[in-house]
C-alpha cells in the first residue's frame, strides 16, 4: 500500500484505516503502538543528524526496520515477514561488538553528555515506551514475538551506542547518586 493522497478526510470522525481495509478507532492500542513506532523512528532520524556516516547508515537501516514493523502492525492477521530474524541477529552482533569496547557498568548512569548522546537516549526511552505498547497489544491480539524482541534489543543497542558516543568524546559517565 502506498500513499497516493495525504488528506483524505476519512479520519475526521476519529476512525482510521488499517492496511487490510478495516476501520478502527484512532485511540485503539494498535494505533497507539503504530504511533509510538512512528515517533521512535522520528527520534532516530533526529539523532542521525549528530552521528558519523557509519552510525547514520546503521540507524537508517533501523529506521527501515521500524517501518517494516509498523507495516506489519498495520495489517493484522497477515504474515508479511517484513521484519526478519536476520535484522535481530544484526542488532545482537552490533550490541556485542560495541559493548566489548565499553567499560563495565557498576551503576545506573544519567542520560546526556552531548547533543548526539542525548538524542540517542531520547530515542532509547521512546523505544522502551514503544515496547510497552506493543507488549500491551500482544496481550490483546496475536502479534509476532519478533516485534517485542526486536524492540527490547533495539533499546539495548541505543543505550550502548549512547555510551560509546560519550566515550569517543572523552566525556565521563555520571552515575546515579541515590540517597539512602
Amino acid at each position: 500500500m502506498r500513499i497516493t493522497k495525504v488528506t483524505t478526510k476519512t479520519g475526521d470522525s476519529g476512525q482510521t484505516g488499517l492496511g487490510n481495509g478495516e476501520r478502527i478507532s484512532k485511540n485503539s492500542i494498535r494505533i497507539h503502538a503504530m504511533g509510538s513506532i512512528d515517533k521512535l523512528n522520528s527520534f532516530i532520524g533526529w539523532a542521525r543528524i549528530e552521528t558519523d556516516e557509519e552510525l547514520s547508515k546503521s540507524l537508517e537501516c533501523i529506521q527501515q526496520d521500524l517501518f517494516n514493523l509498523g507495516g506489519e502492525l498495520a495489517v493484522p492477521d497477515v504474515e508479511m515477514n517484513l521484519l526478519t530474524e536476520e535484522r535481530l541477529t544484526w542488532l545482537e552482533r552490533n550490541i556485542e561488538a560495541i559493548n566489548d569496547d565499553l567499560p563495565p557498568l557498576t551503576e545506573f548512569i544519567l542520560p546526556g553528555g552531548s547533543e548526539g548522546c542525548a538524542r540517542i537516549h531520547i530515542a532509547r526511552a521512546e523505544c522502551r515506551d514503544s515496547e510497552r505498547i506493543v507488549v500491551a497489544l500482544g496481550e490483546l491480539e496475536a502479534i509476532p514475538q519478533l516485534h517485542k524482541t526486536y524492540l527490547n534489543r533495539l533499546s539495548d543497542y541505543l543505550f550502548i551506542v549512547a555510551r560509546k558516543l560519550k566515550l569517543d568524546l572523552g566525556k565521563k559517565e555520571i552515575s546515579w547518586s541515590y540517597k539512602k
